[in-house]
């Protein structure tokens, strides 16, 4: 058994492997071998000598016995402490934390009445578009949905500019889901510009979705890369914006329930989960 001196002399110190420069050189050895395949023999041959020697050293080190060596253990108590006594909150409203911002928030609806709003004069704009420059409203529907027709890749703009029910199923659903996502998202950011909620929703939103289709069109749908007007393409946009932004700001706003529990959040009723005033009566 270990008399104390002796673990009093294991208790001050710690048990770590010797240090050692051998895997160093394996490595240093095996990349030299792997250049030596691109350079020359002899710099394959340098590297061999090398990953030999680190081999053998480094199972030297550690067969038939452990190199280890004994690093002193010093005792130093470190004492986390603040000079702070307490933390400095923003002011906003008698219980109002700062994490609870927005709000208000619009409704659901009101992004979804905003994005049919948008939808329908952005298709207007789309149509005298194509009355405009192909004396024809299915010219831009086809371009629309020009990269789900593999035959269309190669068509005129005669051909464009024809009837095709295919097209016109798929263009409709299309354009309404696209305008319908775009009139959730207005929902969601314009409570956070409000002093402004239309210049984000007809100007600033349009342009950077623009400047993003311009970028992607190209793999989505070539076909429409190459003819589209972006004049008029940014023109429908701010339409729409402008229609979004001006219906979506318009609705009622309503109170967010991210401070109120989870249950009552989940709909589930139960007393005391929130502070409530008192009845005219007195009782809770």
């Amino acid at each position: 058994m270990e008399s104390d001196t002796t673990k009093e002399i294991h208790a001050r110190r710690v048990e770590l492997p010797q240090p050692t420069a051998w895997p160093v050189v394996l490595a240093f050895g095996l990349t030299t071998v792997a250049a030596g395949l691109i350079t020359g023999v002899s710099v394959s041959i340098l590297g061999g000598i090398l990953t030999i020697a680190g081999i053998v050293g480094w199972f030297r080190a550690v067969l038939p016995q452990e190199a280890h060596e004994y690093l002193p253990v010093e005792r130093d108590l470190t004492v986390i402490a603040s000079a702070r006594s307490g933390v400095d909150r923003i002011a906003i409203a008698p219980g109002v934390n700062r994490a609870w911002l927005p709000l208000e928030a619009y409704p659901i609806s009101a992004g979804i009445k905003g994005g049919l709003a948008g939808c329908v004069v952005m298709a207007l704009l789309a149509i005298t578009y194509g009355l405009l420059s192909q004396k024809s409203i299915w010219y831009p529907i086809n371009l629309l949905v020009a990269g789900f027709f593999p035959e269309m890749v190669s068509a005129t703009t005669a051909q464009l500019a024809k009837f095709s029910p295919a097209a016109l199923l798929i263009a409709i659903p299309l354009h309404l889901i696209i305008s319908l996502t775009v009139g959730l998202l207005y929902g969601a950011m314009l409570p956070m510009f409000p002093r402004r909620p239309i210049l984000l929703g007809g100007f600033i939103a349009p342009i950077m979705w623009s400047g993003l289709v311009y970028t992607i069109l190209g793999l989505v749908n070539p076909v429409l890369d190459q003819r589209i007007n972006w004049f008029w393409f940014a023109l429908s946009q701010v339409g729409f914006g402008l229609v979004a932004g001006i219906i979506v700001s318009r609705q009622e706003l309503v109170r967010t329930a991210q401070a109120m529990p989870f249950l009552i959040r989940a709909g589930v009723e139960s007393p005391g989960l929130r502070n409530e005033p008192p009845s005219e009566d007195g009782r809770p």
